[in-house]
C-alpha cells in the first residue's frame, strides 16, 4: 500500500495498539472502534517516520460510546 494511504495516531488509550491506519480523505477525522466506543484523532501538521514511510499524524480528540 502506499504510504500517502495511511496515517499515525498519536494519544488515546494507552492500550490502542491499532496506530497504523488506512487515511482518511483529506481533512477528516479517523474514527477507530475501540472498548465499546469510538476514538476520535483529527489531522495535525505534523508527520511521523515509520517502518511503512513518512506518514501524516492523527491526534486523540475525543471518545464517543456506542449506543445500543
Amino acid at each position: 500500500m502506499d504510504e500517502k494511504q495511511k496515517a499515525v495516531l498519536s494519544g488515546g488509550p494507552d492500550d490502542l495498539t491499532q496506530r497504523i491506519v488506512p487515511a482518511p480523505r483529506a481533512g477528516d477525522d479517523v474514527k477507530v472502534p475501540f472498548r465499546g466506543g469510538y476514538e476520535h484523532f483529527s489531522p495535525t501538521a505534523r508527520h511521523e517516520t515509520t517502518r511503512e514511510g513518512d506518514l501524516p499524524v492523527y491526534e486523540w480528540t475525543s471518545r464517543t460510546e456506542m449506543v445500543s
